[in-house]
């Protein structure tokens, strides 16, 4: 009886060591981007303890303008005192914690809304509704809970950390680098804003905004239309990305703008700021910014806002930013989205960056930057 040969069974090809190489930069493991609790502890450990954008004082013209905002977990307010100070508080009336402002809006003293404990727009207790017969009761050791605030540019920051270092320690000479493209940018004010909500963690977004080596290929409008591509450089200083390109030449961009009305009207330049805000300035002196709102582990909301400078048209404004969410926006939420989706399938292995000594378009050395401010925020 003939008997069937034996199948000969084809190896499957080898398999490259997934072992790091000790002398390369490799892209962050997927927990680092997947993972709820390590999200937690990046409430704490980065947006608890980093200057964070609070608005622009715009909204705080006169003394008594206030406005309210949500911060990673925390209810705070900014306020303009009477001597002209913008001031930040915790939301929370120092008698039962209710809530002081909602919204924004124009007050002569702070009246908490449960029983009408009274502060003056710098913080201190000015009345308590019977607190005059309660043996010792001082009012003028009560005050508001204050938050660390400064101003860069006419933009308002706060940073829940009462011991963090000024923002001149963290992002060395950014106020002088602003003005240099807007004079004045206390007289800004917004003239749009685009809001998107990407399904992907807050460091996947923040990645992508920090590298252009994606942009040719990705981002034709951007690359063709906006900037040269081939000039394109990020330039890590503190805590800060600069990002710096030439735009391309005049009859190919997007959009009207005159040469002669800056030196920099051809330029384009962003400020990155660590964790989670950018200036941006596109050719024509045009300003904008970016805030990432990490909303959990795997969803991030991205705020951009565009500001009407003098001599800019607020319909070119309105223009730009509408190109602007057709294109460049809607090309990175899909890039955003398909990187977590690829974090979360199992099968990612981290691989080297791209690094070249001489930074350029193609060099992914502004991550790596990212990577070292990361880890030793959590150190």
């Amino acid at each position: 009886m003939s008997t069937s040969p034996t199948p000969t069974l084809t190896p499957p090809t080898a398999t490259p060591s997934l072992d790091p190489e000790p002398n390369l930069v490799h892209a962050l493991d997927a927990a680092q981007y997947t993972d709820a609790a390590r999200f937690e502890r990046e409430q704490e450990r980065i947006f608890r303890r980093t200057w964070q954008f609070a608005g622009h004082v715009s909204q705080l013209e006169r003394p008594g303008d206030y406005f309210a905002l949500e911060l990673h977990g925390r209810s705070l307010f900014c306020v303009k005192d009477r001597a002209g100070i913008v001031r930040a508080f915790y939301n929370a009336c120092r008698h039962r914690a209710h809530q002081l402002v909602e919204g924004s809006g124009h007050a002569r003293a702070l009246v908490c809304p449960y029983h009408a404990w009274t502060y003056e727009l710098d913080g201190r207790l000015r009345a308590a509704p019977g607190a005059g017969r309660t043996p010792g009761f001082d009012r003028s050791r009560i005050c508001l809970i204050p938050v660390r605030s400064e101003i860069v540019g006419g933009f308002v920051f706060v940073n829940l950390d009462p011991d963090a270092a000024p923002m001149e320690a963290w992002y060395p000479g950014i106020a002088d680098a602003l003005a240099e493209y807007v004079p004045h940018p206390e007289r800004l004010r917004a003239a749009c804003t685009r809001e998107v909500v990407e399904r992907c963690n807050w460091k996947v977004s923040v990645e992508n905004y920090s590298e252009c080596y994606h942009c040719r290929l990705n981002h034709p409008t951007f690359s063709n239309g906006v900037v040269e591509a081939d000039s394109y450089h990020i330039i890590p200083h503190g805590r800060v990305l600069r990002h710096v390109t030439k735009s391309v030449p005049v009859e190919s961009l997007t959009y009207r703008v005159d040469p002669d009305s800056h030196p920099h009207a051809l330029d384009y330049t962003s400020w990155f700021l660590w964790p989670t805000f950018s200036f941006q300035i596109y050719p024509g002196n045009v300003l904008n910014t970016y805030i990432w709102h990490a909303l959990d582990h795997r969803t991030t909301r991205v705020t951009r806002q565009w500001y009407a400078a003098e001599g800019v048209e607020p319909d070119l404004i309105e223009a730009l930013a509408e190109q602007d969410l057709r294109t460049t926006v809607a090309e990175d939420v899909r890039l955003v989205e398909s990187v977590q989706r690829g974090l979360e399938s199992g099968g990612y292995r981290p691989a080297p960056l791209v690094i070249d000594p001489a930074g350029g378009v193609n060099s992914e050395h502004s991550i790596r930057a990212l990577y070292e401010w990361l880890g030793e925020a959590m150190a």
